[in-house]
């Protein structure tokens, strides 16, 4: 278990090694001690900085340096090209995706023309008077006939512009103002980071700093709504440590909703297996959420379901469930987690797929609009990306999202 320093206000500096915020008069890295020369106090991390982790092919986690496999997937290390080698000669869909990325020394703009998503984040953010804080009363004047629920992988990924990646999630908060939200991948670092935020007082959180420190990796509930309660209630099979994090909260004119987040056991296909897709246990965890659920009147549950329609078959829908963005936009793609609009994945394998998703059920609301966040490129910051084509080594320029996946937001209404 970690210190619960990250609740003070006192001065903190970064650890170059593993990015925990430490106190200003700690000499040394509380969480770490392999790190052994501390940064300068206040000073910003560095994400180009060396450490001695490595990290996995499957999953990305950052393991410590002797471990010789992923404690979060169980993945062995793979530490040479030849490994490399090995790995790109198999299935195109799965796989590569999941190489690690490399920090950028580099700062230089990508694109001096803003999209219209950045514009607008822009323009939102800077006509707030003041910065949300825990004093404010947000729901002051709300219109509570309607909710608007985020779901984000935010990605544990530690190494790459980590704090500036979470800024990035945390303008979009501040830009669309969530009543809740849904976060799978949180890091003790991450969760660090959230707390210090501006936007963080006027939220309920399901996790304490005390689960926060114990774990690797998570995944966490937020609420501007009064909070009946918060549970969890692990997977009867998963050996990834996976669970569904529920919220009762009380909606428009004392109407019970009930929100739950997930991230159901992830695709590990990685040397010396490569069938280690875990779909079963994926499917076995999808009916097990909504059986547990399915009692409440007003459902929504939404995360990262690392789901694959043509491995896992239709997602396991039960009368009077329906899925957000099947419902209302059928037409398109919806794919959350994709190699070719995400430039950040360019060099990975194709990979396109709509691993978040938000499912419902409902009894008084209904749902009004789904959308994609995150979409678009954090302005300046780039990094450096190796790609092995054939027996060249390329080195890539690319530039930095605020995840490898887009996030999904969700409006519900009154009906």
């Amino acid at each position: 278990m970690g210190p619960s320093s990250s609740s003070s206000s006192s001065p903190k500096w970064s650890c170059k090694a593993c990015t925990f915020l430490n106190p200003y008069n700690n000499p040394s890295c509380q969480r770490v001690n392999l790190c052994l020369s501390p940064a300068s106090p206040m000073g910003p991390s560095s994400s180009s900085s060396s450490s001695p982790k490595w990290s996995c092919k499957a999953c990305t986690f950052l393991n410590p340096y002797n471990n010789p496999s992923c404690q979060v997937c169980g993945t062995r290390c793979l530490s040479n090209l030849k490994d490399l080698d090995d790995a790109t000669e198999h299935d195109s869909s799965v796989g590569s995706v999941f190489f690690p990325l490399r920090p950028c020394n580099k700062r230089k703009a990508i694109d001096h023309h803003d999209s219209s998503e950045r514009v607008n984040l822009k323009l939102k953010l800077s006509q707030k008077a003041t910065d949300i804080t825990g004093d404010e009363d947000t729901d002051s004047g709300k219109d509570f006939s309607s909710f608007k629920i985020l779901s984000y992988n935010v990605w544990f990924r530690e190494d790459l512009e980590l704090h500036k990646r979470m800024k990035a999630i945390g303008d979009l908060v501040q830009l669309h103002s969530p009543d809740l939200i849904c976060f799978q991948e949180v890091t003790p670092n991450i969760y660090d980071i959230f707390k210090q935020s501006t936007w963080w007082g006027v939220y309920r959180c399901s996790v304490s700093s005390e689960m926060a420190y114990s774990r690797p990796y998570f995944c966490m509930l937020l609420s501007k709504l009064p909070v009946k309660s918060f549970s969890n209630k692990p997977f009867s099979n998963s050996i990834m440590g996976r669970e569904l994090c529920i919220a009762d909260v009380e909606a428009a004119s004392g109407k019970s909703l009930v929100v739950a987040t997930s991230h159901l056991e992830s695709p590990c296909p990685a040397p010396p297996k490569w069938d280690q897709m875990y779909s079963k246990e994926r499917v076995v965890q999808a009916n097990e959420a909504i059986n547990l659920l399915k009692k409440q009147p007003n459902v929504v549950f939404g995360g990262d379901m690392n789901w694959d329609d043509k491995h896992d078959g239709p997602y396991p829908l039960q009368d009077g469930w329906i899925d957000a963005w099947s419902q209302l936009r059928p037409n398109e793609n919806g794919w959350t987690y994709d190699t070719k609009s995400n430039q950040m994945l360019t060099g990975n394998r194709t990979l396109q797929k709509r691993l978040d998703r938000f499912i419902c059920h409902f009894h008084d609301f209904k749902i009004a609009s789904v959308d994609m966040v995150g979409m678009e490129a954090i302005p300046g910051v780039l990094y450096n990306k190796e790609k092995k084509v054939r027996k060249e080594v390329k080195q890539l320029v690319l530039p930095v999202l605020p995840s490898d996946h887009y996030g999904l937001l969700l409006t519900i209404s009154s009906k």
